[in-house]
């Protein structure tokens, strides 16, 4: 008799684990290729995985808690997962070599003169790179990595640009506050952010 009264109840508790599981599951998002275009107005904490691969399993409820917290805690900060054998051109530009990893998209491309028109409209302070792949980039990748919390950081090629901006040489890393720019003169920890605003 006991054991048909458990039989509910624990019926019960596993729909509510499961409930629990999918809400959880929710606040992480499976990305495709769209992502590229989709990732330009937010910031994304993204887990590039295989479907074959035993760590990229036994991280994924953990991730789906990641999820869930960073969704409780009303950060700005979105929370995803990518299959980077199906989207490999995208893994590779985010410099995914093994599996899981996890990468926080902090520099959103500025494909268009529009975006980036809406983005001046949007922002008193951004920053913006300009070229490839340089030494530069990677100081530019590590200052965004450290000021995220303080401001907006793109990249662009020199044909989205306003036609007022002079560039003398490239790379370069460009900083836009209310109508006007500076063009980065290779001290980052100088320019104080949270004064900027």
């Amino acid at each position: 008799m006991a054991a048909r009264r458990r039989g509910p109840a624990l019926r019960f508790w596993a729909a509510v684990f499961l409930l629990d599981l999918a809400f959880c599951k929710g606040h992480v998002e499976d990305l495709d290729d769209s992502f590229k275009e989709n990732r330009k107005d937010d910031i994304w904490l993204v887990d590039f995985y295989a479907p074959w691969c035993g760590h990229c399993k036994k991280l994924e409820p953990i991730w789906n808690e990641v999820g869930l917290e960073m969704k409780s805690l009303g950060s700005p900060v979105k929370v995803g997962k990518m299959d980077a054998t199906s989207y490999s051109s995208i893994a590779s530009e985010f410099g995914v070599r093994g599996y899981p990893t996890i990468k926080l998209a902090l520099i959103r491309p500025l494909p268009s003169q529009q975006m980036f028109e809406h983005m001046q409209k949007r922002h008193r302070v951004f920053f913006v790179y300009i070229g490839g792949e340089s030494p530069l980039k990677e100081k530019y990748i590590d200052a965004a990595s450290e000021l995220i919390v303080y401001t907006y950081f793109f990249s662009a090629s020199e044909e989205v640009v306003p036609a007022y901006v002079t560039l003398k040489e490239m790379p370069a890393v460009l900083v836009f506050k209310d109508e006007t720019y500076f063009v980065y003169d290779g001290k980052f920890q100088h320019f104080n952010c949270k004064t900027a605003y």
